[in-house]
């Protein structure tokens, strides 16, 4: 099967799905570069070699990392200090590629060889007990970074994308079948006074607009994934 030229700009990205490029994950800003929407010198963990490896398929000129979306640096890899962590699963949310483990009002802890070193689970901390420490010397970019590590994190950042949309969707499908059955449910309700009729169809209403807001969400289409501000790189 023959490549777009989004699938190939996504083969040549780090698949840390870091978001220092400004877009939600390494696929919508491979696939904005594609479009011409872009430079490709966001990306600090793929460093001026990555840079360099977008200019080649792109035909773009090489250009420096954009100071605004970072810098290249060694990789770092998460560490959550035991004492200090309270079991919010905050982190457990942010993190892009399932590399931490752990449960509600449980200790976590990061599996070192899944963690891309993406810094997005140190945000949500609310006892700041991730610290980020660099784990490949003076290695930096894709010096730091191999391509197999880079297949195994695409690998699971695409599972955990594919897992949450089913968990939603069948969270949806279970709230929207409660509605259902609540409908139901107060449409049996006797009424024998104008006030119990009223109420019955004030719930009704409340019922029905709950129903009509999850179908609008349910078949309204995808966001356009957003650009960190300050960041405006029209190709020069």
């Amino acid at each position: 099967m023959t490549k777009t030229l989004a699938d190939q700009i996504e083969d040549l990205l780090p698949q840390t799905q870091c978001t220092k490029c400004g877009y939600p994950a390494c696929r919508p800003y491979a696939e904005a570069i594609a479009r011409g929407e872009t430079d490709i010198n966001r990306c600090p963990p793929g460093g001026i070699e990555g840079v360099e490896r977008l200019a080649r398929v792109t035909g773009r000129p090489v250009i420096p990392i954009n100071p605004a979306n970072g810098v290249e640096r060694p990789r770092p890899v998460a560490f959550i200090d035991e004492h200090l962590c309270i079991g919010c699963t905050l982190c457990i949310q942010a993190c892009p590629v399932d590399a931490i483990i752990g449960a509600a009002k449980q200790m976590h802890t990061i599996v070192p060889s899944l963690c891309t070193g993406c810094d997005l689970c140190v945000p949500p901390c609310p006892v700041d007990c991730i610290s980020m420490l660099p784990v490949t010397g003076e290695a930096t970019g894709w010096a730091a970074w191999s391509q197999e590590q880079a297949d195994a994190a695409r690998a699971r950042h695409d599972f955990r994308s594919e897992r949450l949309k089913r968990e939603k969707e069948e969270n949806d499908a279970r709230l929207a079948a409660k509605a259902v059955e609540k409908m139901r449910a107060v449409t049996a309700e006797q009424t024998n006074t104008p006030d119990e009729l009223a109420e019955k169809e004030r719930k009704r209403a409340i019922i029905a607009a709950a129903i009509e807001r999850a179908r609008a969400k349910a078949a309204a289409p995808a966001a356009a994934p957003p650009v960190s501000p300050g960041t405006d790189d029209t190709q020069q």
